[in-house]
């Protein structure tokens, strides 16, 4: 290696991403030795794009900041130009201060002449749909086969002659019974498979229990307000003859809905109805830096049109959740917000070994991640600047529009469940290092945060956010080019997940409570 420092020299290989920010971001592979010109430091080791540098001499126990935000304490002195890792950034609890409702702002809306409009599926409750399903739903997983059995008859021949059904999907989950009778753990399946059953994007549901299990048809019916009707129908497979017969019955039963459902044909409609599930799963160092802010951007602006988007994952917003209460409408949204974080801190981290307690996937510790803060930092993001409206519990109906927040797990399936549940019509979804994710019967759009892994990928990425990084679009260009997606996708446009027919096993309610 060459002693030249110029020869050697970088100008733009890393970047400060807030004036208070005692680290900067590598935004390429460089030796150790490279000295960045811009910021008057030669870095100690090897680095990877999206790694961290010190920016100036940081003392042990000192906090570390990116975007103005602590992500960690430095575990020793690091010298100015050392390249920071897990190793050396330790996650350790420290205080923050909540000031409810200061940064809240009512939202602008944009003048009507100027509302955007989507084409959708209008239904009897006001609601629309961005797809128009057949739902096959299990009450219980001892009927999972057979709402399977009864979905794969209707292939894509068979369905060729009903130009407006998008498809027959089966949802099946692993509970249902064994379980506590009563109490929330029933409570939140019911609302989960409710949810489901009558979700904007289905025109009809078949609904199929075993007939002894604890969440029974019945019950389920009742604790949702549902009836039956020509486009709500319930097989029992005890009452008609086991498997075979319940197949059977089942395949006659949505031949009979399928006329009705595709007499719904899509029409224009305010892009107020459309509601949108934000998801990032395989995050990167890149998240904070293109696809996360990008979303952002686009949900501010779906918010001006009146639109609605569901941030979720509550132990991925942990260490910036006073970000989040300071947008709050009302303290008492706040403290809703805050209730959720302290359960999962008192309940579910105790002396186990889960995000919230500060170490991060593998994956997301070699995208160059140290820990939940860091990570936290960039989901947040996802949620834009606007007002924080009202906090949901899982799978709970999304009623209020604008920026809302459902408690969910991080697990990317089970937390799109929720939001898909409470009405969410699209999932946007950022990935850095590609997660491969379907939700049916909601559309989930691809959010890359780099070129590499778009290119890789190309059959399952929707959106490539690498263009931030590589300079050719600003993160406000980035958010309009999403926002338009948007508009595409809640219109008819295929994802890469839905040519690719994902999300035939995604259906994933969370289940807590005691298995017995």
């Amino acid at each position: 290696m060459s002693d030249n420092k110029e020869e050697n020299s970088a100008t733009d290989k890393a970047i400060l991403l807030s004036s208070s920010d005692n680290i900067l971001i590598a935004l390429g592979n460089m030796n150790a030795g490279q000295h960045i010109k811009k910021f008057d430091l030669t870095i100690d080791a090897p680095i990877l794009s999206g790694q961290k540098i010190a920016k100036i001499d940081i003392a042990e126990n000192e906090a570390i900041y990116k975007y103005g935000t602590i992500i960690g304490f430095s575990d020793s002195n690091i010298s100015k130009g050392q390249v920071l890792t897990n190793a050396n950034v330790v996650f350790k609890e420290f205080a923050r201060d909540h000031n409810y409702c200061s940064e809240y702002k009512p939202t602008r809306f944009v003048n009507s002449s100027n509302e955007r409009t989507f084409w959708g599926y209008k239904r009897s409750d006001g609601r629309v749909g961005t797809r128009n399903f057949i739902a096959i739903v299990s009450t219980v997983n001892c009927s999972a086969t057979v709402v399977h059995e009864i979905a794969s008859y209707f292939t894509e021949e068979k369905l060729k002659r009903y130009s407006n059904i998008d498809g027959v999907s089966a949802f099946s989950h692993s509970t249902g019974c064994g379980m506590e009778l009563s109490g929330e753990p029933m409570n939140l399946l019911h609302r989960t498979l409710g949810g489901y059953i009558n979700h904007p994007n289905v025109g009809a549901t078949l609904v199929v229990g075993l007939g002894c299990e604890r969440c029974q048809v019945g019950g389920l019916f009742e604790n949702q307000g549902l009836l039956e009707n020509k486009n709500l129908k319930t097989l029992i497979m005890q009452e008609n003859g086991g498997t075979t017969a319940t197949i059977k019955a089942g395949i006659k039963c949505v031949e009979e809905m399928l006329e009705n459902a595709n007499k719904n044909e899509r029409t224009e409609t305010l892009l107020s109805s459309l509601m949108i599930g934000l998801q990032c799963g395989g995050s990167d160092a890149f998240s904070s830096l293109s696809a996360n802010p990008a979303l952002g951007k686009a949900v501010d602006i779906l918010v001006s049109h009146g639109g609605t988007a569901i941030l979720s994952e509550t132990p991925e917003i942990y260490g910036v959740e006073h970000t989040l209460t300071a947008r709050a409408i009302n303290p008492s949204v706040a403290e809703k917000l805050m209730e959720r974080v302290n359960w999962w801190k008192e309940i579910y981290s105790v002396g186990r070994d889960v995000q919230i307690n500060g170490t991060v996937s593998p994956g997301n510790q070699k995208g160059g991640l140290a820990n939940i803060l860091e990570k936290s930092l960039g989901s947040a993001m996802k949620g834009g600047t606007t007002g924080l409206m009202e906090v949901y519990k899982y799978a709970e109906k999304v009623e209020k529009k604008g920026f809302v927040f459902m408690d969910t797990p991080g697990f990317d399936p089970v937390s799109a469940t929720g939001q898909i549940a409470g009405g969410a019509n699209l999932i946007a979804f950022t990935t850095g290092r590609g997660s491969c994710f379907g939700a049916k019967p909601t559309p989930s759009i691809k959010l890359a945060t780099n070129s590499n892994l778009y290119n890789k990928m190309t059959e399952d990425m929707d959106v490539n956010c690498g263009e931030v990084i590589d300079g050719e679009k600003n993160i406000e260009q980035m958010g309009e080019d999403i926002f338009e997606y948007f508009i595409l996708c809640a219109s008819g446009k295929k994802t890469k997940s839905e040519v690719l027919n994902l999300g035939r096993h995604e259906f994933a309610p969370w289940q807590i409570g005691i298995t017995g």
